[in-house]
């Protein structure tokens, strides 16, 4: 697929309303060029701005005009319906400005959202792998070519959280490795790349829409591990993977 065919996908794609084949067809279009990896980023950007803007409640008097009869409101003032239509896009506007400059203030904060939202990706769109494995052996070399870098690969079945697969993710608008493990019917998505801005996290465990989320950076990558799993399992784990 051509950059052109791709851009008629992404908003599907971003919105998780793809099916899994043509997911799969952009994930590898995304792999190999920036432009639209950037432009992905953008998309994911304006949705989240969008859903961060709180609702603006619909003045009384436009409520009783959409009450009365359509030949009624059909009468409504235009110069009424521009203040109104203005109004909301200031409202829109100031919300707007408000997220960028919070989010500016907190990268950590904006890594943690993306990849939340990367694991639900994963499991709304029904593709947890593209190399689906237990050996990590298979795992780790499939990597290879599809990134700069070599994520660690590890199993801990032994721990009681066997691997499962891996496939190439995207944060950010930035290519990473996610590892898929499991803890019974749990699945834990752990998102790994090169350390950005130098940052060092010796460990931090926090909650997100739903989630626990362990963040942690070791010879120079950032770990991100996600899971609708109980905290403290999902700590285990962390350290668990951590510690190898």
């Amino acid at each position: 697929m051509n950059c052109e065919q791709i851009e008629r996908s992404l908003d599907a794609y971003v919105d998780r309303e793809i099916d899994v084949d043509a997911a799969g067809a952009v994930r590898e279009h995304l792999a190999t060029c920036p432009s639209c990896r950037r432009r992905v980023a953008e998309l994911e950007a304006l949705g989240r701005l969008v859903r961060s803007v709180p609702p603006y409640p619909a003045p009384a008097r436009l409520r009783a005009q959409l009450a009365q009869p359509r030949a009624a409101r059909m009468k409504l003032p235009l110069s009424r319906m521009v203040t109104w239509a203005a109004a909301a896009t200031v409202v829109l506007a100031v919300g707007a400005g408000f997220v960028v400059r919070r989010s500016s203030t907190s990268a950590a904060d904006t890594m943690a959202e993306e990849v939340v939202s990367g694991h639900v990706r994963s499991l709304m769109a029904n593709h947890l792998f593209d190399v689906e494995s237990t050996d990590q052996h298979t795992v780790k070399p499939w990597f290879l070519g599809k990134l700069d870098f070599a994520p660690p690969v590890v199993d801990l079945a032994a721990n009681g959280y066997p691997l499962l697969g891996g496939r190439l993710d995207y944060v950010d608008g930035r290519a990473v490795a996610a590892l898929v493990y499991q803890r019974r019917k749990h699945t834990i998505n752990v998102f790994i790349e090169p350390v950005q801005g130098g940052r060092r996290v010796a460990f931090e465990a926090t909650s997100l829409r739903g989630f626990h989320l362990c963040h942690w950076t070791r010879d120079g990558m950032a770990f991100w591990a996600v899971s609708d799993l109980a905290a403290a399992e999902l700590s285990e784990f962390a350290r668990a993977l951590q510690g190898n």
